[in-house]
């Protein structure tokens, strides 16, 4: 802000930690071209330069109205402003123009330097920056969104060209001179809700203010910063933006996290109506295959709505898988053939999963796990573990029983029944994984392994 009103190149300097003095920040105005074209940050200052910021540190005083100095191509006038805190100078802030590009200053660029040189008045005298005020942040408007100047009594006596835009496209078509801005809020309001603090109150420039304004109109940003000198208020800078666009853009954010969230819990409901229209099918069919090959499609719909089910409560690409594995555990433990004999545990973290992953990976562990009861446990046995290992993007499942073991000349390709193709098949295409098994002595051991991308 300070560089953009000054029309300036801005470095601030300090005491190095050995010796001389350092460059910590620096910052280019967005008003005027830049006299440096390269960064000074972690540079030390020498000759003339440092003579001058060494005398403001010690005097505690700004200096202003030296002869212009040679920087490169341009011809540059310095000033240096001492920051005070608790009293002392701790360091000083130079800044920079170029008295090249200097002409005829109009109105605008009048005030600009005016308003300019109150606020170095103010960080001489300790008074700026105000502590833990909102124009600090990344996100505050800028100079050159629109700028309003107030007097002492909160009467506008400037308003930049971007400032009467923007209340131009809230309503207000009129002059904006010699009236109370607080006053031009009132009547640009269009709710019919009280505030809990009108906008005569909150505008009216005394104390450092961040707030938003919308009516049916548009919206903008306002900051006002108070100008004081010796404690004594004299007026205030309101910074303004107009923000329509990008709170346009926010709601149809919002509104479209919103629509994703219900869709899943729509495709949800639906998965669970189609479970319970084959679980009740399965009742029916005499035949022991058909109703086994409907039970597992059942359960493997009972999955795919589970990752829906937690994608309707996130608002996020991603999900936290471990809600959705513990839901798979306890779902496989009640269907499972021996309940009250068999355990199922978990251990390790997925973490945070891709939502176009989560479907895949949910049917892939609920096969395995279902394939250890089925066939693992089936006659020796009473325990499935699963493990969950996750390095940076790098992940590995392993799914564990201490059951019978593999069978003689077992071939994944060759040996494997419906549940276990589709294990492969998503673990090839979908997660761009790889899958084996291994016996464990005793039992089988199934690891499958991929990258989130």
């Amino acid at each position: 802000m300070l560089a953009d009103l000054s029309f300036a190149d801005l470095v601030l300097w300090t005491h190095a930690k050995d010796s001389g003095l350092i460059a910590i920040a620096q910052v280019r105005p967005m008003t005027s071209a830049t006299v440096f074209t390269q960064d000074l940050v972690g540079t030390k200052v020498v000759g003339e330069q440092e003579i001058e910021i060494s005398k403001a540190l010690a005097t505690g005083a700004m200096i202003r109205d030296q002869e212009p100095t040679r920087i490169g191509e341009f011809n540059v006038k310095e000033e240096y402003v001492p920051v005070h805190y608790q009293g002392k100078a701790i360091a000083v802030i130079t800044r920079h123009r170029n008295i090249e590009t200097m002409r005829t200053p109009s109105k605008l660029e009048l005030n600009y330097r005016e308003i300019a040189n109150l606020l170095y008045r103010m960080v001489v005298t300790g008074e700026f920056p105000i502590r833990d005020s909102s124009y600090r942040s990344e996100s505050a408007p800028r100079v050159g969104d629109g700028l309003i100047r107030l007097d002492g009594e909160s009467q506008i006596n400037f308003a930049s060209p971007n400032a009467r835009s923007a209340f131009s496209r809230l309503g207000w078509n009129r002059d904006m001179e010699g009236i109370s801005l607080g006053e031009i809020l009132e009547n640009l309001t269009s709710s019919k809700e009280p505030r809990e603090e009108s906008w005569l109150m909150t505008m009216n420039g005394r104390s450092a203010r961040r707030a938003e304004f919308e009516n049916d109109n548009g919206t903008i940003d306002l900051l006002a910063i108070p100008l004081t000198q010796d404690g004594n208020h004299f007026g205030a800078v309101v910074l303004v933006h107009n923000v329509t666009e990008l709170r346009r853009r926010d709601r149809a954010l919002l509104s479209k996290d919103a629509t994703i969230r219900e869709i899943h819990h729509r495709v949800k409901n639906n998965l669970q109506s189609v479970s319970a229209l084959l679980r009740l099918q399965s009742r029916r069919v005499d035949d022991d295959y058909s109703r086994l090959a409907l039970e597992e499609a059942v359960r493997r719909i009972g999955s795919i709505a589970l990752v829906h089910e937690t994608l309707s409560n996130s608002a996020r690409d991603s999900i936290s898988f471990d809600e959705v594995l513990s839901k798979i555990v306890k779902n496989s433990v009640e269907l499972s053939p021996r309940p009250g004999e068999i355990s199922i545990n978990y251990s390790g973290e997925f973490g945070s999963i891709p939502a176009l992953l989560a479907t895949p990976l949910a049917l892939i562990i609920t096969e395995l796990i279902q394939n250890s009861l089925e066939h693992g446990l089936s006659e020796l046995g009473s325990r499935v573990d699963v493990f969950v290992e996750r390095e940076d993007r790098e992940v590995k499942v392993i799914v564990k029983d201490d059951g019978s073991g593999l069978p003689d000349g077992f071939n994944l390709k060759e040996n494997s029944n419906l549940g276990l193709e589709i294990v492969r098949t998503l673990t090839e295409n979908e997660l761009s994984g790889t899958l084996s098994f291994n016996n464990s002595y005793p039992g089988t051991e199934a690891t499958v392994t991929f990258r989130i991308p």
